[in-house]
């Protein structure tokens, strides 16, 4: 297999792997795995949190390595579970370098697995839910909806024009939180603090904390403190926005 193709096909699986939420060991050893099964000898991958450098040597040619920068983070795990599903096929022989790369562009311009709708409804009920989960009474569970779903959409729709991710979860949480307040005043609610817990929780920054838990446990001290960094400002973010929204408006 021709080595400048092998490396477009492992820095682009590892790209989209990265970008939607793969944890770094995970994304050096299905590069490493791949690169291997074209018989390149002295593989090596370092991954970052907005990085991937990866180098091997082919017989007869010496050394090839190349590096890019992943800026865009977003979550989306089915698009992870396809790249390690072409990555299994492409290492097992049954397709090959062609097929892999044509995959995997299919695998980056595919749109999201579920539509934004479905998406941030699912917030609004795990926002509802949690409300009651958290001691609120089942009438806390509608302005819990609608305030979760709203949070939802607002990041969303904000990070689409600020591209400040903190920036847009600090007034995501701002806007949700101003407006359950605004439901429990107009008789909604009952509960306001179960209702803002339930609005937030969508909100929490799980994966990335995860992911940076398990970093740390595989010895990738740098992915994991970055990981935690980042999931300590999110919810700094968060916490910064809720609590502008109760000093204004209670």
């Amino acid at each position: 297999m021709n080595a400048d193709r092998m490396m477009d096909i492992c820095m682009l699986a590892g790209e989209i792997m990265l970008t939607y939420g793969a944890e770094t060991y995970r994304v050096e050893e299905t590069l490493e795995r791949m690169a291997k099964s074209a018989h390149f000898h002295n593989v090596h991958s370092f991954v970052t949190t907005t990085g991937i450098f990866l180098s091997f040597e082919e017989k007869g040619r010496g050394d090839f390595m190349q590096m890019i920068r992943v800026d865009d983070r977003n979550q989306d795990l089915n698009k992870v579970t396809l790249v390690n599903q072409v990555s299994r096929e492409l290492v097992n022989g049954q397709i090959d370098a062609d097929e892999a790369l044509r995959q995997l562009n299919e695998i980056a311009k595919a749109p999201s697995h579920y539509p934004g709708l479905l998406l941030h409804a699912a917030s609004g009920v795990a926002g509802g839910a949690f409300s009651y989960l958290f001691g609120g009474d089942v009438s806390d569970t509608l302005p819990a909806f609608i305030a979760g779903f709203a949070a939802s959409w607002s990041i969303v729709t904000l990070q689409e024009y600020t591209k400040v991710k903190f920036f847009a979860e600090f007034m995501s949480a701002f806007f949700s939180g101003m407006l359950a307040i605004g439901l429990v005043w107009f008789g909604l609610g009952e509960n306001l603090d179960q209702v803002i817990i339930g609005t937030l929780m969508p909100l929490v920054p799980g994966i990335p904390l995860t992911n940076a838990v398990r970093d740390l446990m595989s010895g990738d001290l740098i992915a994991g403190v970055s990981r935690g960094a980042e999931a300590i400002i999110t919810a700094l973010s968060i916490a910064t926005g809720i609590a502008l929204a109760i000093a204004l408006f209670l």
